[in-house]
């Protein structure tokens, strides 16, 4: 683990301070030199946090070092100032595709653009996508999820079944539950897409055994300052961020 982390880690040097934190009900934002950064907000957060109201004007290099915290509230947070001072100057982010296919819900379109490609796949989804049953209901696919809904299965499942996967779909919020790094290793066999707007546009994915990045290009950060603050979840694509997608093999 703690050579991807690091790695992530050392590609951010600035010590900008930090310009604002929201901690969603869904999503966690964070701002550093006036670029947005996020993180999937944990379940369960203590209703009293000590560190509430000390954040805005610390040094972000102090606070980013949270992503290594087993403290959820604290690794969310983390992560998002990571992604806000890695996204900031990223090449990736640069050269990445927007995905804009009509008719399809925009936290979908991901799904939607692999679609072509997966008849016939062993296909596993790391995480719980609204609507997604709907799109691909003539898919065989296995989602795993911490928290159940429906025909999830238990995220202890991904040791069964990524090893004999083909396609791998991983939320990147998987970085601050501190999974990933043993889910891209049971899934070095599959072609892997790593995506959310949890996810850092970090040049060195492919050394992880990533394959593809879909991640989100802020469109209106008024909007989604808003989404955040007032506990939106699947509205965050509804205009204020879109995905984009860049292959790297």
């Amino acid at each position: 683990m703690n050579t991807l982390y690091d790695r992530l880690l050392a590609q951010c040097t600035d010590t900008a301070p930090i310009e604002r934190v929201l901690l969603g009900l869904n999503w966690t934002m964070a701002e550093v030199q006036g670029s947005l950064g996020f993180a999937f907000s944990p379940r369960q957060v203590p209703r009293t946090l000590s560190w509430a109201g000390t954040l805005c004007g610390q040094p972000s290099d102090q606070v980013r070092s949270w992503l290594l915290s087993w403290d959820s509230a604290q690794a969310s947070v983390g992560l998002a100032l990571l992604n806000a001072s890695i996204n900031r100057t990223s090449s990736c982010l640069d050269q990445a595709q927007p995905l804009r296919q009509v008719g399809i819900p925009s936290h979908l379109q991901v799904f939607a653009y692999f679609r072509p490609q997966l008849s016939g796949k062993k296909i596993v989804v790391i995480g719980h996508y609204p609507q997604l049953e709907q799109l691909w209901s003539d898919l065989a696919y296995q989602c795993l999820e911490r928290n159940q809904q429906s025909n999830d299965l238990p995220d202890a499942a991904a040791e069964y079944l990524l090893p004999q996967a083909d396609w791998v779909f991983i939320t990147a919020s998987s970085l601050a539950n501190k999974t990933l790094p043993r889910l891209l290793e049971l899934s070095q066999h599959a072609k892997v897409v790593l995506m959310g707007p949890s996810l850092p546009w970090f040049d060195a994915w492919q050394d992880f055994g990533v394959d593809y990045l879909a991640g989100v290009r802020v469109l209106d950060a008024v909007a989604v300052s808003s989404v955040v603050a007032e506990g939106g979840g699947t509205r965050l694509f509804g205009g204020p961020v879109e995905y984009a997608l860049l292959a790297l093999k």
